[in-house]
């Protein structure tokens, strides 16, 4: 059978780090310290990190150029901020502080107990006097501080709440709808007759930054430590709230770095160790630890000297590469052991390099590229993490092959001299009668190969594990299983959620989340309230027939579903008080003279002057308003932005000489909705296609590189579905991880399907048996490493770092699991994957004159790529 070459690109990289690891063995200390000075060198660097620190929620977790920001654009452009406070006509959110009070056990509000503690707790907040008093920060409108209506309507005076006639949603032409919640009415009235919650607001100019800070600090600081009154609960927030307690999201996982790093140290040292006393590689596994904490120092320093934000999901990162450059460390030590232990160490390491190094080099390659991909999206907080941890992930690579070799140099050195691991005292070497104590000899060896003794794991991958795989029976039953899977993954997929709420980017039981609770159990009612605005100079507003197109317009949004079809709420417009206004004056509108003479004299008595940019007797643009119903949860969100849109959109083809925007603050988070599932699918597209064509050069079999990308697919299936289902959304964060599955979807299954196609094995299911045991006890080694890298994010009190911690172990679970279950038996299925595979030797005998004594390597073992027949040991390093 004709041989397939597939070594055209490993050939030349495995010949290049082969003459380097050759140079890494003899000069092992030049490189160590080297590897240590460049880490100091670039450390420094974090010298730099509170200056590079980016943790603007806005700024991070929005898309870069959200339609949204550019509506707002708009806004301010022609409706600047005037002293005339008017919450409904922001920009933004504002500078402000918020109380809601309940019932102390959801009991009704609406009495004069509840009252009295109300305006007790209005009175000390107005009291309030750090950086200023409130009276002297406070926004304004007509000169006085803007006050709550509700506590007006009975003059604080909390008696009067039993004979007030108070009406909802809008009282005296002030909304309600949005400050008193879980409202009762009387029968066929819309007086209130009960309620379960109120909502004070105190609003701050934002002029006085420095000084609204600190009187917002003093008002967080009086609530901290605040306990129940007699009658009500009370809940707090402040505008700067959720970017506060943002920014301390990252100081509650630093502890946790400490618990990583030995659970790391541990779990390589467990997996590396040996009771023989020289043969056992503990320093070995701290230095593999050691070397990805070097990475992560060397990698973050560089990018803090080059000015790069360091986002708060970055801090994740550091987990994640501990746990992949463990997992490189198990690769250069497999690899190590598949050497002869009689030659020099140079030799050994040069060996080691020529096939490890092309390993390493390529799932580095597949992880590094998957990050890249990540930097596509537009947001910010996804760039911040990819840059981090590519970087990280290539500066791994580098001290992998230059430190972690060097140690591995002096480790063989202290080998090749017999000397006990702890005491580096030469110890004797066991007889072949010794049954020996474990602390007096060492150096055991396989007689046979020359190289270390087989793992027991690799042996139970060989000998139980594999053989019961390829069973007829027990893969009749991996399909059924493998059916499940697919099933519950399929359904979990239709149940994903999109969106990151923003109570999340709090910590657990902060009171922000109480506040958000409170909110969305009595406040949800009514949602944003929408500007609608024409930006078109060009507009005739005394055209009657534009008039009517505007007015057909405005019947279109309020036929939504979303908005109120309270005529008293669903809209407010100038235009049609004007028109009252001129039947009243008995003023003809409709001519263009007299509808600009009068319209200065109306805006300036009818508290609409901010709602029309009339500047040299023209109108620049107007706005007017439209108020949304029942937005619960992310799905209304969502489907409320596109609902405006798509019908500002139909306005603007219905009046073509109208241009429509609308807008609300709460839509530049909403823009997280129209982006997240777009961008989500494209890098996962782009990235499989990159998996795909890296799979192709790895593995020259078009049909085995089909399998390979339909592995990606099926963990990514599989985690997007139980991610769903473990209650976690599709946002910013967890697309992260999405991109990152992809790498390593291709790490379990790429190069088990390669092992299966080059085993030099007949029947199928000895090809299978033969991959398992060359890549069974790698891949486990790799999963728990990497698993053990991220657990501890699991106790994190952050929703962020917690998502990062569920994705993870799904993605390394389910990638594992298609590398060791279903890959190796559906490769069973189709015998024409080893058509390309190279047909077993009959003869394997060394050349003539060979020195049998020096032992023969048949087989070099790589946890990532499949061991090759590399015949005889070229003791000449060049």
């Amino acid at each position: 059978m004709a041989k397939c070459k597939t070594n055209c690109i490993e050939r030349p990289i495995s010949l290049a780090f082969k003459k380097f690891g050759c140079v890494v063995g003899r000069h092992p200390v030049v490189f160590l310290i080297l590897s240590l000075f460049v880490a100091a060198g670039l450390g420094t660097g974090f010298i730099f990190l509170k200056d590079r620190e980016a943790n603007d929620i806005e700024d991070q977790f929005t898309p870069v150029n959200g339609p949204a920001k550019q509506e707002r654009k708009i806004v301010e452009e022609f409706f600047p901020q005037t002293e005339e406070f008017s919450h409904l006509r922001l920009s933004s959110d504002g500078s402000y502080a918020s109380l809601i009070i309940t019932g102390l056990e959801g009991e009704n509000i609406w009495t004069e107990a509840a009252f009295t503690d109300i305006i007790e707790l209005d009175r000390q907040v107005k009291s309030i006097t750090a950086g200023d008093t409130f009276i002297n920060l406070c926004a304004k409108t007509k000169g006085n501080c803007v006050s709550n209506a509700i506590l007006d309507f009975i003059n604080y005076n909390p008696g009067e709440i039993n004979f007030a006639t108070i009406r909802y949603p809008v009282n005296n032409g002030v909304f309600l709808g949005t400050t008193v919640g879980g409202v009762e009415l009387k029968t066929g009235s819309s007086e209130i007759s009960g309620a379960k919650a109120i909502r004070l607001f105190y609003f701050l100019q934002e002029k006085n930054s420095t000084k609204n800070t600190q009187w917002l600090d003093g008002f967080l600081k009086m609530f901290s430590n605040y306990s129940d009154l007699k009658t009500v609960h009370v809940s707090h927030f402040t505008s700067m709230s959720r970017q506060n307690e943002f920014e301390t999201n990252s100081d509650s996982v630093i502890p946790l770095f400490s618990i990583t790093y030995f659970l790391a140290i541990t779990i390589s040292i467990l997996s590396c160790l040996r009771l023989d006393c020289v043969r056992n590689k503990v320093w070995v596994a701290v230095a593999g630890v050691i070397s990805a904490g070097l990475a992560v120092v060397s990698s973050f320093g560089l990018l803090l000297y080059c000015g790069m934000p360091f986002a708060m999901t970055v801090a994740t990162s550091p987990f994640l590469i501990l746990g992949i450059g463990v997992d490189d460390m198990f690769i250069m030590i497999s690899c190590w052991q598949k050497t002869g232990v009689d030659i020099e160490v140079e030799d050994r390491l040069a060996e080691t390099y020529k096939e490890a190094a092309v390993s390493i080099t390529i799932t580095t390659l597949t992880d590094v590229l998957s990050f890249y991909i990540g930097l596509l999206t537009p947001f910010r907080s996804v760039q911040s993490f990819c840059m981090y941890t590519s970087t990280a992930l290539l500066f791994c690579y580098i001290f992998n092959i230059t430190f972690f070799g060097a140690c591995l140099a002096l480790n063989g050195r202290r080998e090749k001299g017999n000397k006990h691991w702890l005491t580096c005292m030469e110890v004797p070497k066991p007889n072949d009668d010794d049954t020996g104590n474990v602390c007096c000899v060492g150096g055991a060896y396989d007689k046979d190969t020359g190289t270390d003794s087989a793992m027991p794991m690799d042996l139970f991958f060989k000998n139980h594990y594999s053989p019961f795989l390829t069973k007829t029976w027990v893969k009749i039953l991996l399909c059924l299983f493998y059916s499940g899977y697919l099933a519950v993954s399929i359904y979990g997929c239709f149940q994903l959620q999109e969106g990151l709420d923003m109570k999340d980017l709090a910590t657990d039981g902060s009171y922000v989340g109480y506040y958000y609770d409170d909110e969305d159990d009595f406040f949800s009612a009514y949602g944003p309230n929408v500007m609608l605005v024409i930006t078109d100079e060009n507009f005739q507003y005394w055209n009657s027939d534009a008039r009517q197109n505007l007015d057909l317009c405005l019947d279109i949004f309020h036929s939504l579903s979303i908005v109120s079809k309270d005529e008293e709420v669903s809209r407010i417009s100038w235009l049609h008080e004007y028109l009252k206004y001129g039947q009243i004056l008995g003023v003809n509108l409709n001519n263009e003279t007299q509808f600009k003479q009068h319209l200065t004299a109306f805006l300036s008595v009818s508290g609409f002057s901010q709602d029309v940019n009339f500047t040299n007797n023209r109108i620049l643009a107007s706005r007017m308003f439209s108020q949304t119903v029942n937005i619960r949860t992310a799905v209304d969100e969502k489907n409320m932005l596109n609902a405006f849109r798509e019908t500002a959109d139909k306005c603007v083809k219905l009046q073509t000489s109208m241009n429509l925007t609308v807008y609300h603050p709460a839509f530049i988070y909403f823009d997280q909705y129209t982006e997240i599932v777009s961008n989500t699918i494209q890098n996962l597209v782009v990235a499989t296609c990159a998996m795909l064509v890296i799979s192709l050069l790895l593995i020259p079999n078009p049909l085995c590189s089909v399998w390979v990308t339909f592995a990606i697919g099926s963990v990514i299936v599989g985690v997007t579905g139980f991610m769903a289902l473990w209650d976690v959304s599709l946002d910013s964060v967890s697309m992260i991880n999405l991109v990152i599955c992809i790498g390593f979807s291709v790490d379990f299954s790429a190069h088990i399907s390669y092992a299966f196609v080059s085993s030099e094995e007949r029947s199928v299911n000895d090809k299978a048996i033969d991959a398992l045991y060359k890549l069974g006890y790698p891949i486990i080694q790799g999963a728990v490493s990497t698993i053990a890298g991220v657990v501890v994010l699991a106790a994190a009190k952050s929703y962020i770092f917690r998502t990062f911690f569920k994705i993870m172990f799904l993605v390394i679970m389910f990638g594992a699991v298609h590398g060791i279950m279903f890959i190796p038996v559906f490769l069973t299925f189709f015998g024409i994957c080893s058509k390309m595979s190279r047909t077993k030797p009959e003869t394997n005998k060394p050349p003539e004159g060979w020195n049998r004594e020096i032992p023969r390597i048949t087989t070099v073992m790589s946890p990532k790529l499949p061991q090759t027949n590399l015949g005889f040991i070229d003791l000449d390093c060049y």
